[in-house]
């Protein structure tokens, strides 16, 4: 397994020439978010996997951009796509951990909180239309619908992950919805996805458009596109149901969301939308190494504060504003996306009510650099990771015993020697950014969530 790790780097965003093009078209561009599902930085061809095949996504990198310092909000599903849709700390909605299917009504109350802005509300508020085709994994109830949020229009899921081929949720519950309805509809998921993406992309050619593909792969139930349905009416529970090892499916799961994504390429270009639309592909977290993932050598997995817990795939594409070949080494985050959208279709937004926490990245599209700026994870378990440049701190938490790890990126991205003893002034000054962070970011938590976010993150 190769790595593509900033030591093989051969040109930066920050060095990369641009052709003197106009960053955005006359015409406000349309915006396609993909979102895969616990796929790991080591997952995808160009970023160093020689055993799956994602020629697709690959293409889509070296016609972009590659970022190999892309950070989902979140090292589980709820929070980074709470980030995501506000463009905030997910840590300021109270959404920390990973919302899993009720099974009594306390539990049913906790969403994504009503009084948050999404990125769709905003766009769908300037002319845009606005889709979730996919996941949403913010909440059960009507109140928590994605309907609420702006999104004019929902096919897909609620819950964490389904049956890709019955569409059932972990407990056997038919989870596949369209719009306020719950109605299944034939096809496993991702193809099915691909489908309604591709559909609704031709219905709105015509007009500026934001479609979030949230797919649900490679996460599990682990089933390839010829595996039968797990989850029934007669076997309502299950993860898997075939004699393959998980390393085989997880590239053919791999493999079919990279056909997806050649897919909705191949519809922008038929339309003659490739060059107005702004794309996005990364990850909500990183992988489940026992599925079949990889992190491409870095530390930890999916739910770890460490690097392959959150440094995921991301690429950015628009033929004619992002220069072709790019590689950008600056780090990022996924609720950079939302400031971003709104540059770019020059959307004046006063988020004087909710700040947000993103930055836009259409500097770097230019050829030039982001601000200095700290960037924050938290675990919902006390621990909490800083980053100040090349620097990181973690402070830890397991089972109550809080230490702190602090590591050169620079120097060891696989963060193996940590250097809080050495270097204890530094430590001091970034624990207490994160003391300062913590008590910013959880003074806001809704009241359904204040008690227990502020009894379980005190330090």
């Amino acid at each position: 397994m190769k790595n593509h790790s900033r030591h093989f780097v051969a040109a930066t965003c920050a060095l990369a020439a641009f052709s003197p093009v106009e960053m955005m078209a006359q015409k406000q561009p349309n915006f396609v978010i993909i979102v895969a599902d616990d796929m790991g930085y080591g997952d995808v061809g160009i970023y160093g996997n020689e055993y799956i095949r994602t020629p697709n996504i690959d293409q889509m990198a070296r016609k972009g951009m590659m970022f190999t310092d892309f950070h989902s909000n979140g090292s589980v599903s709820s929070p980074t796509r709470c980030g995501l849709l506000t463009g905030r700390y997910q840590q300021r909605a109270g959404l920390e951990r990973v919302l899993l299917v009720p099974r009594n009504d306390k539990d049913k109350e906790v969403g994504l909180p009503s009084e948050e802005i999404t990125f769709a509300k905003v766009l769908g508020d300037n002319g845009y239309r606005t889709a979730l085709i996919g996941k949403w994994h913010l909440g059960y109830l009507q109140k928590h619908h994605p309907m609420n949020f702006g999104f004019q229009k929902f096919v897909g899921f609620k819950s964490g992950n389904v049956d890709y081929q019955s569409h059932r949720n972990r407990y056997g519950d038919m989870d596949w919805w369209d719009g306020l309805e719950v109605k299944d509809m034939p096809g496993y998921t991702t193809t099915l996805l691909t489908t309604l993406s591709e559909d609704y992309i031709k219905e709105n050619k015509d007009k500026p458009f934001c479609l979030y593909i949230a797919h649900a792969a490679p996460h599990s139930p682990m089933q390839g596109p010829h595996e039968k349905a797990i989850r029934t009416e007669a076997t309502p529970e299950g993860d898997k149901n075939s004699d393959r090892s998980n390393k085989e499916i997880y590239k053919d799961m791999v493999e079919e969301l990279d056909w997806s994504v050649g897919r909705i390429l191949e519809t922008l270009k038929k339309y003659k939308l490739d060059e107005n639309t702004f794309v996005v592909f990364f990850s909500d977290n990183g992988p489940v190494i026992n599925n079949g993932g990889s992190a491409g050598g870095y530390k930890g997995a999916k739910g770890s504060p460490w690097e392959g817990g959150h440094r995921v795939p991301g690429i950015c594409y628009m033929p004619g504003t992002i220069k072709e070949g790019t590689t950008c080494e600056q780090t990022v985050m996924s609720f950079d996306l939302f400031p971003t959208m709104l540059d770019m279709a020059d959307i004046h937004y006063n988020d004087s009510k909710k700040k947000l926490d993103g930055t836009s990245l259409v500097p770097l599209f230019k050829g030039e650099n982001l601000a200095p700026r700290l960037l924050f994870w938290g675990n919902g378990n006390k621990t909490i990771s800083v980053r100040d440049g090349k620097w990181k701190l973690v402070r830890y938490n397991q089972k109550g015993d809080i230490t702190l790890h602090l590591f050169d990126l620079n120097n060891d991205p696989y963060e193996k020697n940590n250097l809080s003893k050495q270097e204890p002034e530094l430590v001091e000054r970034l624990d207490k950014e994160i003391t300062r962070w913590a008590e910013s970011v959880y003074s806001e938590v809704p009241d359904q969530f204040a008690r227990k976010v502020q009894r379980t993150n005190k330090k």
